[in-house]
Parts: C-alpha cells; structure tokens; sequence
C-alpha cells in the first residue's frame, strides 16, 4: 500500500534521508532518496521544496549536485494526516458541478420554451376561434 497523505509520506521521506546518509557516509542527493522510495524525479524535486518550505529538510550546496539534511523532524507533526485530494480530483469535481449546472439552465430554459410554445399556440387558436365567430 503506498501512502497518500503528506504526513506518511514526509516519515519515508526523512527516513530515506536518514538511511542514505548513515549507508553512504554523506547527505544524500534527491536522486538517490528517489530511488530508495520508487518516486519520480518530478515528485521528488516537488515534496523536498514543499518539504523545504514546511522547514522539515534543507539543501547544502556541493560540488556537483544539492545534498539534503533533516533540518526539523518534529515539523511533521504540524502536517495534516488525511488523504489530500489531487489537483485533477478537485478539477473534475468543479467540473462535474459546472456541468451540472449547465444541464440545469438548459432544462430550465427548454421549460420556458414549451411554456411560450404553448401560449402562442393558445393566443393562435384564440385568435382563430374569435375569427370563425365572425365569419
């Protein structure tokens, strides 16, 4: 089962970060905490900046490429532990709702139709009615 929510996720994050430097001797680089944990380059650059911003790890500067240290692991704590709902989730849903709406104003508008359908059909016959009593 993988982990959805950010707190766990920020746990295996640390966790890996902790592995690799005790196995390799140094802070390890992104690459290698994303390789430990099977994430995408993507998702991993992603969670170290918002993990960066939360002041959970920070990067030093090497030779080559960034290396990450755990700067506050207690800052985990103040993560939300629920399942957060993807962008495209919240997305689909507004759109659903839109659409929803949509078929609404339709409906309502086609109602109103039917409604002038039906009057000038009822003014005509009037009119007709009131022209055959002439005759």
């Amino acid at each position: 089962m993988k982990p959805n929510d950010l707190y766990t996720t920020a746990h295996l994050f640390v966790a890996a970060v902790r592995v690799l430097d005790y196995r390799d001797g140094a802070p390890p680089a992104l690459e290698a905490v994303c390789g430990l944990l099977d994430f995408s380059d993507e998702k991993g650059s992603y969670l170290l900046n918002r993990f960066r911003e939360q002041g959970i790890v920070d990067t030093v500067k090497s030779g080559f490429n960034d290396r990450i240290v755990i700067a506050d692991h207690l800052a985990i704590e103040d993560l939300p532990r629920d399942v957060e709902e993807s962008r495209l989730e919240l997305e689909l849903k507004k759109f659903k709702k839109g659409k929803d709406t949509m078929k609404e104003k339709v409906a309502s508008i086609k109602a109103q139709q039917d409604q002038k359908k039906q009057d000038l059909f009822a003014e005509i016959e009037k009119k007709l009615k009131q022209k055959m009593e002439k005759k």
